[in-house]
């Protein structure tokens, strides 16, 4: 590791005290909610002394379970979690004095000029003060921290606690926002058992901050991703728009043809994103992680070992770790859009024959016809739903499973009550139940767009999920249907979870699935969902080891800006809680529909068989 050349000065200065006293009891961390930045501004120099430390870490509040850690404070102030905020203007020059109270060494990182080198550091021997100063940058959003030497990312303990933000503002200053880091920390406290703590601005989920808006309010957020971990983050209930996503050495700005919706965006290991969103209907609402193993209990630093938390109707308990609560308050005068009257759908939550490796079998099954499904059978995944954009659907929901379910409609623009988060949605205190066994919910839903979205479970998610309780519903045009012969729905979902070994990944619920037959001289529409409770799937579709062209249409049930609607080579990196829609013509022949899962191996693939029809040459 190497310091930075473009660093104005570093000095290194002894410190003859020791270093770590022997604290009984380290300092207590406050949580930082990244709205005061550090440092004092000197002419056109920011000056921040930070102090490297043992602290005490509370992530589940101030009466929960405690973890003594590592962790950053501005001098003669309490330890924060994430470290503290680092906010200039461009063309300002930050001069960080970093002294390290450690016995360990550790390296700086993040602290240089960006764009930058990420391999760059700085070292900060124990019981020593370094001073370091560079000019801001470029503006953007970054991340700044310290690992000890020789930290593995992929093999060492998770230590990321001591991270936090850097946030560069262009010179007329930013749009009032507010920043949201993503830390984690864990250690393996026996051979069984991983301790961890995963937390939003240093706490977990029900002790995260509750965030408030007002109906018609534009929203401005940064999201940090300060962990080696990557998380798809997943808004209920509305779309944000992306204006810019970054590294820990370089952020990018998109411009107005660059810019696109999202309900779900994949964050890789400290990355960062800037969105906007518009607060367009009140009610309670969350943003959240949506790997299922870091917003269940079992994220807590001292989890509990039985079921009832995870099928708990409170969402405090039902729910861990990386998820952020909102509340969006009515605006005088607002009024909710009258829905005529709705079509009705039935849907029933049922649990049926072990079929596979997963230890149970449940699916959704639609109604068709005047008769309820049997009790017994199940769709997995779940029946396809089809609704018409702009027409009303009550959705009836019975659950005949012997456990509470929920049921969480993913990517609709919808109200509260119906967003499917037992506990928690609707507004203030009167909030959805979960759907007890033997009862029936009605979601009522009028999607304003057509897409491709998923409903899936919102209980005992990772057991529900890799069961089967999810599947894919689509919205069409007023007046016209799914067409199964040129429109293609595939779900990717897990069967049963295997704890250490690799997901047994199905699409459409099988693992083999059979050759798909499709006619020439058509345009198809290929819809992709993953909803696998982690795990990208990267999707190619070839003709023998050629990617063919397909048209990207649609992320997140959100159609692209025309600038972005181009012809690029068949191959797509689905994140968890995403879709994608596709157009492709295809030639007569026969082609490769291939799901790789992270590491190279391909977990799913299937034949694709174009046959000539008539006059398909003309």
């Amino acid at each position: 590791m190497k310091v930075p050349a473009f660093a104005l000065a570093v000095l290194t200065l002894a410190v003859p005290a020791g270093v770590s006293p022997p604290y009984a009891d380290p300092p207590a961390v406050v949580p930082n909610d990244n709205r005061s930045p550090a440092g004092q501004l000197h002419g056109d120099t920011l000056d921040v002394s930070l102090v490297l430390d043992l602290a005490t870490w509370r992530p589940e509040g101030p009466d929960g379970p405690a973890v003594v850690v590592p962790a950053f404070r501005e001098a003669g102030k309490p330890p924060q979690i994430p470290a503290p905020l680092l906010r200039i203007r461009a063309g300002t020059v930050l001069r960080i004095r970093a002294e390290n109270r450690l016995q360990s060494p550790y390296f700086l990182r993040g602290l240089f000029t960006r764009p930058g080198n990420l391999e760059d550091s700085i070292p900060l021997p124990a019981g020593e003060t370094v001073t370091v100063a560079f000019p801001a940058g470029a503006p953007g959003t970054y991340v700044y921290g310290a690992w000890p030497p020789g930290y593995e990312p992929d093999k060492d303990a998770e230590a990321e606690q001591t991270f936090g933000a850097l946030v560069v503002d262009p010179p007329g200053g930013s749009p009032p926002d507010r920043v949201f880091v993503i830390n984690i920390w864990g250690e393996e406290r026996d051979s069984l058992t991983y301790r961890n703590a995963l937390a939003i601005n240093g706490l977990s989920w029900p002790h995260t901050e509750r965030i408030e808006a007002t109906t018609g309010d534009t929203v401005h957020w940064r999201i940090v991703n300060a962990s080696i971990r990557p998380h798809p983050m997943h808004m209920h209930g509305f779309y944000f728009t992306i204006l810019s996503r970054g590294e820990a050495h370089r952020d990018r700005r998109f411009g107005p043809d660059e810019e696109r919706l999202a309900v779900t965006e994949h964050l890789f290991p400290f990355n960062t994103m800037a969105i906007r969103w518009v607060a367009e209907r009140p009610g309670n609402w969350l943003f959240h992680c949506h790997l299922s193993f870091h917003v269940v209990p079992a994220t807590r630093l001292d989890p509990p070992h039985d079921a009832h938390d995870r099928m708990s109707h409170d969402a405090g308990q039902h729910m861990a770790g990386l998820v952020l609560g909102f509340r969006v308050r009515a605006a005088p005068g607002y009024r909710d859009d009258d829905r005529g009257t709705p079509r009705r759908l039935h849907l029933f939550a049922q649990e049926g024959a072990r079929r596979g490796r997963s230890p149970r079998a449940m699916g959704y099954v639609l109604q068709r016809g005047a008769t309820p499904p049997a009790s017994d059978s199940i769709e997995i995944p779940g029946s396809v739903i089809v609704l018409e954009r702009g027409k009303p659907a009550d959705i009836v929901v019975t659950n005949r499973i012997a456990e509470p379910v929920a049921i969480h409609w993913h990517g609709l623009e919808l109200e509260s009550w119906s967003d499917g988060v037992a506990g928690w949605s609707g507004a203030d205190s009167v909030v959805a139940p979960a759907i007890a066994p033997g009862d029936s919910f009605v979601a009522r839903l009028t999607v304003p767009r057509s897409g491709t979205f998923i409903y899936h479970t919102h209980m005992n998610d990772i057991e529900q999920v890799t069961a089967g309780l999810y599947g894919a519903l689509v919205v069409v045009e007023p007046g016209t249907t799914l067409d199964p012969d040129t429109d293609h729905v595939f779900v990717i979902g897990w069967d049963g979870d295997v704890p250490g070994g690799p997901p047994h990944i199905l699409v459409n619920g099988d693992s083999a699935p059979a050759p798909l037959v499709l006619r020439s001289g058509a345009s198809h529409r290929f819809r992709f969902v993953n909803i696998g409770p982690a795990a990208v799937q990267t999707i190619e579709l070839r003709r023998d080891t050629l990617h063919v062209p397909w048209r990207r249409l649609a992320l997140d049930g959100a159609d692209l800006p025309p600038p972005q609607r181009v012809v690029t080579p068949a191959r797509h990196r689905l994140s968890v809680g995403q879709t994608a829609d596709f157009e492709a013509r295809l030639e007569p022949g026969t082609y490769r529909l291939t799901y790789t899962r992270p590491m190279g191996k391909v977990a799913v693939a299937q034949d694709v068989v174009v046959e000539e029809t008539a006059g398909s040459r003309e």
